[in-house]
């Protein structure tokens, strides 16, 4: 067990290592001074520029000058914002947990509905039942998130007038950051209207959650449905079942666990397509995030900005996807083997 886990932390380093050595040198091909893409400082001083000489070892060869990249970058110097003249890690700290948020939201939408209406398609005897299911399904794996994000807008926003359409909470409502979380937070606060301000806050969340959570929902509803095909079919189901116990019984304690175990697989692998739908939902209803972020610095050419975008979106990518891989290999029984491999 220890040995898998040893292999998985070693994996995450290497390719953490790669995904480095892939934006060090996107970070040379911008066409500024090099001290401009790395410090965000657009006229240094002299002493300036021989500090950033010397945090970056710029005088030096590029194997010193990648590792002493990767030593500011992980020590939290990853410099000034060109356009706002503010430390782009502070900045982070401050769209990062809207980003989680979100992505927090729409997951479990996505887990909750979709493990239900997967088993529903799978035991239904009834054929319109199971055909609308897939239908549906497939409709919302083929819409695009940005064109299902402005018809939602357009429908909720505009024409009914029932949900608001951008950012996160009003702005009439000044709500202090605790945890980051806009939805906490207002529950946190001390002042009188907190109660108005969370409800709000969630009306602000329902369009852009429900839009990103559309693909990961169609991903878990086919895969739970021909995971629950597959498990009702094995033996110890057949066995609990002449032993009398009731379906419901048999659904939630034996046959659901297993099933699932394929659908937590399959959301580590749609982690990256996850996070770019994220990306746009963003931009299109405005919510601050990393997203929205790190596509408006592209659009000013904030050189430090689309570093430390890229940098923590692709760590978080590769985090999850390895701690999803190593859980599902230490609960799946079929992949024990795996856990007792050696090389």
């Amino acid at each position: 067990m220890w040995r898998y886990f040893f292999r998985r932390v070693n994996l995450f380093f290497a390719t953490t290592l790669v995904m480095m050595a892939v934006l060090f040198y996107a970070t040379h091909q911008f066409p500024v001074d090099e001290s401009y893409a790395l410090s965000g400082i657009s006229n240094p001083s002299a002493e300036q520029l021989e500090h950033i000489s010397d945090e970056f070892k710029l005088n030096s060869n590029s194997v010193v000058q990648f590792l002493a990249y990767v030593e500011q970058r992980f020590s939290g110097n990853m410099g000034m914002s060109i356009n706002s003249q503010q430390p782009v890690f502070e900045e982070l700290k401050t769209v990062l947990p809207a980003s989680f948020e979100l992505s927090l939201v729409a997951g479990l939408i996505a887990l909750f509905l979709g493990v239900p209406i997967g088993v529903i398609a799978a035991l239904s005897s009834n054929k319109f039942v199971q055909w609308s299911i897939l239908g549906l399904t497939l409709t919302g794996y083929s819409i695009p998130v940005f064109w299902l994000g402005l018809t939602l807008s357009l429908w909720f926003g505009v024409n009914l007038g029932w949900l608001p359409i951008s950012g996160q909470i009003n702005l009439l409502y000044q709500i202090k950051p605790i945890t980051g979380f806009m939805l906490i937070d207002t529950l946190l606060s001390d002042s009188s209207y907190r109660i108005p301000a969370f409800v709000d806050a969630l009306m602000h969340l329902i369009l852009p959650a429900i839009t990103l959570a559309v693909l990961p929902f169609t991903l878990i509803v086919r895969i739970t449905r021909q995971a629950m095909l597959q498990v009702m079919n094995q033996t110890y189901i057949r066995a609990a079942e002449a032993r009398g116990l009731h379906t419901f019984t048999i659904i939630i304690k034996h046959a659901l666990p297993n099933a699932m175990i394929p659908v937590l697989k399959s959301i580590g692998i749609m982690l990256g397509t996850f996070a770019c739908y994220g990306i746009i939902v963003e931009v299109i209803f405005s919510w601050p995030g990393v997203g929205s972020w790190l596509v408006s610095g592209i659009y000013q050419r904030d050189y430090t900005v689309i570093q430390a975008g890229i940098l923590s979106v692709s760590l978080l990518i590769i985090f999850l996807s390895i701690l999803i891989e190593f859980i599902h290999t230490a609960i799946n029984p079929m992949s024990k083997k795996e856990l007792y491999a050696t090389n």
